[in-house]
């Protein structure tokens, strides 16, 4: 049996510190997973960068986690056993009994965990979860191809699926990063006209690689007027957070348009009523989605061969990983592997 793992933890804000644990056993509806992949998300930093020793332990950050089953606790559904391939994303399991559980509203449950923020997440050999946070993860994706999908491909698939547009509407993406590469293949494959809105010209071959048809630099260009030349966007999905731009962005709607944010900031939108009101335009936010939404994004992926553009490097290297995360020098995604050949025993 082996009685330790290993954990990249926050031990002070900004700092990833590689530690030894005990592992534990899980309880009641709980599973124990032992960590293939971890992808590094934006969101991480806010774990990272604000994490607050004297209001919790040193945590484990991490929510983008692909592993398999090494035990499960008491009142685990029977859907779910041992060495099955599964992941966890942001949202670490609904509590089935508030008013948004009993609405159906899953991801919007008041008691659920946020994986890497409230309790432990993924930059480990070993993870806790709640088996109502489980997703099962298809066996045709490599650990690491499907880690990123269940948090920027989930949160970007959902946003299209909510934003009203149909085939052949003009769809545009705002932020070509983590999540709109994600973004601009899926618009793609669901039959939208994509535009591409990114910040200079150095992304542009990349976003007509990922399945944009056009391109717009916002830098050099005014991306309403541009969008208005194309007869208006139906949707803007906006998974940069960047108000003052996604402001702007809303006179290139075309009526009743949707703007859907995802990059999630403090700073307030400064929007027109009289665009709002006068063509019928909505603005909403969305966030990622429930687990069985997370398993429809993974089987799209995998049908209409929508992948994340990753790089690699072992759990040591997290600092590193991370820091190459932050200083926006990957195309798209940074992920963390864990040792395959290393097997967990639990008594």
């Amino acid at each position: 049996m082996t009685a330790r793992y290993r954990a990249m933890q926050v031990s002070a804000p900004g700092v990833l510190e590689l530690v030894e644990r005990p592992i534990p056993l899980p309880g009641r509806g709980e599973v124990l997973i032992r960590v293939e992949a971890c992808g590094i998300c934006g969101a991480d930093a806010s774990d990272i960068e604000a994490f607050d020793t004297s209001i919790q332990p040193p945590r484990v950050p991490g929510h983008e986690v692909v592993g398999r089953i090494a035990a499960i606790g008491l009142d685990v559904p029977p859907i779910w056993s041992i060495g099955q391939r599964v992941g966890v994303g942001r949202l670490g399991g609904h509590c089935s009994f508030c008013d948004q559980c009993r609405d159906g509203a899953f991801n919007l449950c008041r008691n659920q965990p946020f994986v890497g923020a409230s309790c432990d997440g993924g930059y480990a050999e070993i993870m806790m979860a709640r088996a109502s946070g489980l997703v099962s993860i298809p066996e045709d994706l490599a650990p690491q191809e499907a880690a990123p999908i269940l948090c920027a491909g989930l949160a970007t698939f959902n946003a299209l699926k909510k934003c009203g547009a149909e085939p052949g509407d003009v769809v545009a993406i705002f932020g070509i990063g983590g999540l709109g590469h994600m973004a601009l293949q899926y618009a793609r494959n669901m039959g939208y006209r994509v535009v591409a809105l990114g910040r200079g010209q150095d992304i542009a071959r990349e976003a007509g690689m990922l399945g944009a048809h056009h391109y717009v630099d916002t830098q050099s260009e005014d991306a309403a007027d541009s969008l208005k030349r194309l007869g208006g966007a139906a949707a803007i999905i906006a998974t940069a957070a960047s108000p003052a731009v996604i402001s702007a962005l809303t006179a290139g709607l075309a009526p009743r348009g949707t703007l859907i944010v995802l990059g999630a900031g403090k700073d307030p939108l400064t929007l027109s009523t009289g665009l709002l009101v006068g063509g019928e335009r909505t603005v909403r936010g969305s966030i990622t989605g429930t687990s069985k939404d997370n398993e429809k994004t993974l089987r799209f992926s995998l049908l209409a061969q929508v992948r994340p553009w990753i790089e690699t490097m072992p759990l040591e290297r997290a600092n590193e990983a991370y820091q190459r995360m932050r200083s926006g020098d990957v195309k798209f995604r940074m992920v963390l592997t864990m040792p395959t050949s290393k097997e967990v025993c639990i008594d």
